[in-house]
């Protein structure tokens, strides 16, 4: 078998999958969540047709979003210099360019359907700008964390957009799903089933986890 089960090698995948999924879901929640709340009250021409573009961008394949930061990494590539191809920054790279118009347009839909009321009601209590903002971000809490939560688990089943700009090194960045892959190429199941079970039960964790502090959180406020 090409890996004993939980080995420090196997460990190493799992490990590294954690860490590109928990910094790509992080960078593009600070990025996603702004844009959302933004694109919602912003007045601009061409706004429609931004909303358009980045509703085309959440169903972007990865293997074409790979192959852009591809391109734009290799040697020959304008950010060539850099030396980030087939390294972990790079497949970060990708995931934060497939997950930031996903949370964007989740919490951009969330605000145009409720945003208007809640800034209504701020004003009517006096609210200044940032009180106002701050009260809509509570009230879109539940719809963040959706977000959040659909771009953690976009990341962590990625395998097209990583598998081409990751390069499926070794010790270096090879990850759970496509280790997944490679294992079922070469007839390994058992073990393939193993880490698709393990990727399952983390998802599940983590969900049960953000759950957990929610739910705190709304009790707290209504303690209050």
């Amino acid at each position: 078998m090409m890996f004993e089960i939980l080995d420090a090698e196997v460990l190493g995948i799992i490990t590294l999958t954690l860490r590109m999924t928990l910094f790509s879901t992080a960078i593009s929640s600070l990025i996603g969540i702004p844009l959302g709340l933004w694109l919602d009250s912003a007045r601009f021409a061409g706004k429609k047709l931004v909303v358009i573009i980045n509703r085309t961008l959440m169903a972007s394949p990865p293997v074409v979003v790979g192959l852009v930061v591809y391109l734009l990494l290799m040697r020959n590539g304008p950010f060539g210099f850099m030396g980030l191809l087939f390294t972990f920054e790079a497949m970060v790279i990708a995931q934060v360019l497939l997950l930031t118009p996903i949370i964007c347009g989740i919490v951009h839909t969330a605000s145009a359907r409720s945003a208007e009321g809640i800034r209504l009601f701020a004003r009517t209590m006096g609210a200044n700008k940032t009180q106002t903002q701050l009260l809509l971000i509570k009230e879109l809490g539940n719809d963040i964390f959706f977000a959040v939560v659909t771009g953690f688990g976009r990341a962590m089943s990625e395998v097209g957009a990583i598998m081409i700009v990751g390069g499926n090194i070794r010790h270096q960045t090879r990850t759970m799903t496509t280790t997944i892959s490679l294992l079922r190429g070469m007839g390994e199941i058992h073990q393939a089933i193993f880490l698709g079970a393990v990727l399952m039960l983390i998802a599940f964790s983590v969900q049960m986890t953000a759950d957990f502090f929610r739910k705190r959180e709304r009790a707290s406020d209504e303690n209050f």
